[in-house]
């Protein structure tokens, strides 16, 4: 009785589940009919002819024809570089073509010219006489600079004939102990490259760490091509370049300033000679740090030491030049005042020897002063030959200095 009325209940829910719905519901509506746009309050998307579309369609044309103006620009450009280049490089076949015709029809017996007569004519005879007069020994370090004066005589003939001829490479390195003439022998290749023409104006420039390499970043290169520019057009000597380099900082800006030179000596080299000068080891060490600059570098000259003769002859040099006289009996006192201060520490070659004549000049006077002026001799009246005398006395003040000083003081003497 149960089951029979649980299963007419069934019965009676799926029938009534798939029964048409009552005529009375009223149908839900899919738009609000307050509102008639179904999208919210505002306004519908509307068509504006010559609206923002409009103006970025114009604005779009505007820049291609921008980039198409420039393009055609760019192209023009290019095609006049390239024509530019074709006409160089017919204008250097021709050339090429009239040198080679000259040299063919060039009788043998032309004459070129002797060297003496450029040597005398362009001034070269008379820089090298200069630099024997002036420098006292330094045999090896001569013949390298007579050497590279004959290259460039020589260059210059072979130009006057219509040989081909490339600037060699004038860059150099000068290594040696302070006062053995390195300065001296610059300014005077400075002077020969300019009477050759091998420089516009043939000054030297001196140059040290201080005044290449800067404090902060960004001040290196300003000061370095400062001192290029300084030197453009003759020589630029850098003094003990090793201190350009701080192998235990990487971040020390002289490797800026390094890197600037080394690309002037590359690119500018028919208007700049770069010299580095600096003690021997010292160089090398440099320059194993630095590989790019001593490929770049084709003369290097080492200047040895004076000998004490050679300092003896360099005093005399120094005193005929300030109208000097040096008594006989006083080179002997002066050559052993030099030979004592070899011995000694910190020696500067010609450098002490020039600090020894200015100290024997004072002594001069002195003497001369107290003579004269305090013991009135003569009547205080001292002749010619008294204001041009240094006498054996006069050195041997610097000697006593060395033999009775302290051990710790006599390199002061």
């Amino acid at each position: 009785m149960k089951l029979s009325g649980a299963i007419a209940a069934i019965c009676l829910a799926s029938a009534s589940a798939f029964a048409p719905a009552p005529a009375s519901r009223a149908p839900t509506l899919l738009q609000n009919q307050g509102n008639p746009n179904p999208f919210g309050t505002g306004e519908s998307i509307q068509y504006d002819e010559g609206g923002a579309e409009a103006k970025d369609s114009g604005a779009n044309y505007g820049r291609l024809r921008d980039k198409l103006n420039e393009a055609d620009v760019e192209r023009r450009k290019i095609e006049e570089e390239a024509k530019n280049r074709e006409r160089a490089a017919e204008m250097k076949r021709e050339e090429r073509l009239k040198k080679i015709a000259y040299m063919r029809d060039m009788p043998e017996d032309t004459p070129a010219g002797t060297v003496d007569e450029f040597m005398f004519k362009e001034g070269v005879q008379d820089q090298l006489d200069k630099l024997d007069r002036d420098l006292v020994g330094l045999i090896p370090v001569k013949k390298r600079v007579k050497e590279i004066a004959a290259l460039l005589v020589l260059d210059k003939m072979r130009r006057k004939l219509g040989f081909e001829t490339a600037v060699p490479s004038l860059h150099m390195s000068f290594t040696g102990a302070p006062g053995t003439g390195k300065t001296t022998v610059a300014v005077r290749m400075g002077q020969i490259l300019a009477k050759m023409g091998y420089s516009r104006r043939g000054h030297v420039v001196l140059a040290t760490r201080d005044d290449l390499v800067g404090q902060y970043v960004g001040h290196t290169a300003p000061k370095t091509k400062e001192m290029i520019k300084k030197a453009m057009g003759g020589l630029l000597l850098v003094d003990e370049a090793y201190y350009l380099y701080n192998a235990a900082n990487d971040r020390d800006y002289g490797q800026e300033s390094i890197e600037i030179l080394l690309n002037v000596m590359e690119n500018n080299q028919d208007d700049l000679v770069v010299a580095v000068a600096g003690y021997k080891d010292r160089m090398d060490r440099f320059f194993s740090y630095i590989p790019g600059m001593m490929s770049r570098i084709g003369n290097h000259i080492d200047f040895p030491n004076y000998s004490a003769d050679e300092l003896v002859e360099i005093a005399a040099v120094m005193a005929r030049e300030l109208e000097y006289d040096i008594s006989a009996d006083a080179m002997p006192v002066f050559k052993s005042y030099i030979e004592a201060r070899m011995e000694l520490p910190y020696f500067s070659n010609a450098r002490t020897v020039r600090n020894a004549m200015d100290r024997a000049r004072m002594n001069s006077a002195i003497r001369t002063f107290e003579k004269y002026a305090i013991q009135g001799e003569n009547g205080g009246m001292c002749s010619v030959d008294d204001l041009k005398s240094i006498a054996a006395d006069d050195f041997q003040v610097l000697l006593d200095d060395i033999v009775n000083a302290d051990v710790d003081k006599r390199i002061f003497a």
